[in-house]
């Protein structure tokens, strides 16, 4: 019989902040009455310029915190991949990784414990800044190297859910897999990182997304209900990002032998065509279709990129392979 206590000292939490200070304080602090604690809290701060070294150097957690200061921003993607390997070099035997607009519920470590022994990458439920059922349930269709919602009750028949795409806003991984897969690619900086993360982790490994809430946004952002899911605000940056970034995943799935040319490109119109009904339905504004052409047009450089290679193992990354 496991115990969930000592499942819970395996546990480090890996966030990733920019520019959250409130955000940040309300996340420790939630942390702090989790029941099971975790083992340890890595924080990698990414060149704040608010309050958050004053909100770091101000926690109170019953468990370790260290804190990774980075000289610049290296997005989430990078951020996590700092804290990824400040918590392998910890002993960490399971991450859990969130952004920092996020608070944890109190039995969240308690609610993984009967899914660490059958799954390595588990996702659990979240809720959103209003209280309600976050919608997340995804798969990605390989040929257009898009994730489509799947449409109803994912739980009726089952407490999980098997899919093939990840979320670094909860994702529970353990060590064996991020040595085994890498470290999330850098170069993707935002938006797309942790899908390509958590595809590459399904061509070997179940992942499980499970009928237990763990998390609530404390971010409120501007939304509309599209019925099969809820479509929400952005930014410039994640805009040209998640363009920019299907140059990367391409080149991901050509690796292993899943790209379509034909109908990646079909794909990309899809996604070109999600951030013109965003910019309309939801920002009422025009003014974020450069970003979106920008990225397109660096994604096709990436995809002509013959130096291009892929993340290498942690063990190579550690020892400076290639990037």
């Amino acid at each position: 019989m496991h115990d969930p206590d000592a499942d819970a000292q395996h546990v480090v939490i890996v966030i990733t902040t920019f520019n959250r200070a409130g955000h940040l304080d309300e996340l420790l602090q939630s942390i702090a009455r989790l029941d099971p604690l975790p083992g340890g809290v890595v924080v990698v701060d990414n060149a704040s310029t608010d309050g958050t070294a004053d909100v770091l150097a101000g926690a109170q957690l019953p468990c370790p915190l260290l804190i990774e200061h980075l000289p610049h921003n290296v997005g989430g993607a990078g951020g996590f991949a700092a804290g990824m390997t400040r918590a392998l070099d910890e002993g960490a035997r399971w991450l859990w990784l969130m952004d920092d607009d996020v608070v944890v519920l109190p039995a969240a470590l308690a609610s993984f414990h009967p899914w660490m022994q059958r799954y390595s990458c588990i996702h659990g439920r979240r809720y959103d800044a209003a209280g309600k059922p976050f919608f997340w349930q995804h798969l990605l269709h390989e040929s257009l190297g898009v994730h489509l919602p799947v449409r109803g009750d994912v739980f009726e028949d089952s407490p999980v859910f098997h899919t093939n795409v990840g979320c670094f806003e909860g994702m529970l991984v353990s060590s064996e897999v991020v040595r085994e897969i890498g470290l999330p690619d850098a170069r993707f900086f935002l938006n797309g990182d942790d899908l390509t993360y958590g595809w590459l982790i399904s061509r070997r490994h179940p992942v499980a997304y499970v009928d237990a809430f763990v998390l609530q946004k404390t971010r409120a952002q501007r939304q509309i209900d599209l019925g099969v899911r809820h479509l929400n605000d952005s930014s410039d940056l994640s805009r040209f990002c998640g363009m920019r970034n299907r140059g990367h995943q391409a080149r991901y799935l050509q690796l292993h032998g899943s790209y379509s040319r034909v109908g990646f490109g079909v794909g990309t119109l899809l996604a070109a065509g999600k951030e013109l009904v965003r910019l309309v339905a939801v920002e009422r504004s025009l003014t974020g279709l450069a970003p979106v052409w920008r990225g397109w047009r660096a994604a096709r450089t990436i995809l002509r990129d013959p130096h291009w290679r892929p993340e290498p193992p942690f063990g190579d990354r550690r020892a400076g392979g290639a990037s």
